[in-house]
């Protein structure tokens, strides 16, 4: 097979949860057990960071691998979902898995994957697990796919595990309530394996101080290691922030290219690890590869649509957050923007809550909802029910190219444009493209 072919058979004989939703869901560890250990155990070859989390799992990955990159350490990454390729999911210093690589793993491991009926997202954390392997690779980022007790990931024994945040997300596979959702992210701490804390609440830090204390593990809250003093936005491009480390006041001035005010958490998340990591682990982290790491957070591991800027004039962003949680940051974003009148071209999966996200989009944004060419996109006919009972200022256009068209034919230089509202809606744009062979 090449590579269309392989990547046609994966998302056919194993359909992925990004396309085909909770249908494609299989908790457990069973299935990807028994399959790493007839690989031989590839993921314990190297050192790991397990991160779990509502919102921002993302970009504190992405900000881990680009600091422990900048650190000298050959470094893995594997997140989900992609964008546009694939293989966006596992990257070595950044560059992705090479199609011949893919096409390889599936070639040889066919028969034993259909054998042991494995799910997509089980299949894609094995391949990184042996393409990390494989490369050398010698402290590995292992983002969850869904929740974290059952989740695939959760095969490894890592060196930290990090969770960014809790909010109501999957509630039909992680339970109905913030406690419940805790308890399945908490899932992923090891016996006396620390644990980062990104954003600590009084509604569930309980039910991880209670996990902690069955494994004898450290609980680290982040925002009480680093405290955020400024927050500078500089250009169209970067920001700055101001940030403090509490246990001796040291001042750290750092610089990130990855826009959106929500990255002010992400930051103290990614602050507070990489700092355990530092000075708790046997991994060396300089203050210059800190700095570093954290300016070129995207620049060195190809991270892709988190308030990122594709167009100047007229300013044109595009934005993944999806989840009630999320869309509150783009909301508030949205309202702070310096534009005359702002466009924003938005579509939503089946199973999110329009009832708990739309109520959250500033009325003074004139809407286009729209259409992901994909099973699991809501259709538009219910989008407009809801900003109609809502009071919204919109219009209707059947594709996301369609609807990207009609913002552009309306806005002027002194306007913006946001793109979003899914990953799917995303991945569609025109500018979101990955070149890498």
């Amino acid at each position: 097979m090449n590579y269309t072919q392989t990547l046609d058979f994966l998302f056919t004989a194993m359909p992925s949860f990004q396309r085909v939703g909770g249908d494609a869901y299989k908790p457990g560890l069973e299935r990807i057990a028994a399959f790493c250990q007839h690989m031989g155990n590839p993921q314990r070859n190297y050192y790991t960071i397990h991160v779990a989390g509502t919102n921002g799992k993302g970009s504190v990955s992405h900000i881990l691998a680009s600091i422990l990159r900048e650190a000298g350490y050959r470094t893995g990454l594997f997140t989900s979902p992609h964008l546009v390729d694939f293989r966006e999911r596992i990257r070595v210093d950044g560059e992705m898995m090479p199609k011949q690589k893919v096409v390889n793993f599936v070639d040889k491991h066919r028969e034993k994957m259909q054998e042991l009926d494995l799910s997509f997202f089980e299949m894609t954390a094995a391949m990184a697990f042996d393409y990390f392997a494989q490369s050398d690779v010698e402290v590995a980022i292992i983002e969850t796919g869904l929740g974290g007790r059952l989740d695939a990931t959760n095969l490894i024994v890592p060196m930290l595990s990090v969770v960014t945040n809790i909010g109501m997300e999957h509630t039909e596979f992680l339970g109905d309530t913030i406690e419940k959702i805790a308890a399945e992210k908490a899932g992923i701490i090891k016996k006396s394996i620390p644990v980062v804390i990104g954003q600590g609440s009084d509604a569930y830090n309980a039910v991880f101080e209670q996990r902690a204390e069955e494994m004898r593990s450290k609980v680290i809250y982040a925002e009480q290691e680093f405290l955020l003093e400024g927050i500078e936005h500089f250009d169209d491009r970067n920001q700055h922030f101001s940030v403090l480390r509490t246990r001796d006041n040291r001042a750290f001035e750092l610089d990130i290219d990855l826009l959106g005010d929500y990255q002010r958490h992400n930051i103290i998340t990614a602050c507070a690890a990489a700092d355990f990591l530092a000075e708790q682990t046997p991994l060396t982290i300089s203050r210059r590869a800190f700095r570093e790491g954290i300016a070129r957070a995207a620049a060195n591991t190809g991270l892709m649509g988190r308030w990122q800027v594709i167009a100047d004039e007229p300013y044109t962003v595009c934005d993944t957050g999806h989840n009630a949680d999320g869309m509150r940051f783009v909301a508030s974003q949205l309202e702070s923007l310096n534009a005359d009148r702002i466009f924003a071209v938005m579509g939503f999966a089946k199973e999110k809550s329009l009832e708990k996200i739309m109520p959250l989009l500033p009325k003074k944004v004139h809407y286009i909802f729209t259409k992901a060419n994909i099973d699991r996109a809501r259709a538009i006919e219910d989008v407009a029910a809801f900003a109609d009972s809502l009071g919204l200022d919109y219009e209707c256009q059947p594709t996301v190219k369609d609807a990207v068209a009609r913002a552009r034919s309306l806005a002027l230089a002194s306007d913006a444009i946001f793109i979003g509202g899914s990953n799917f809606v995303v991945a569609e744009v025109e500018g979101i493209a990955t070149s890498e062979e």
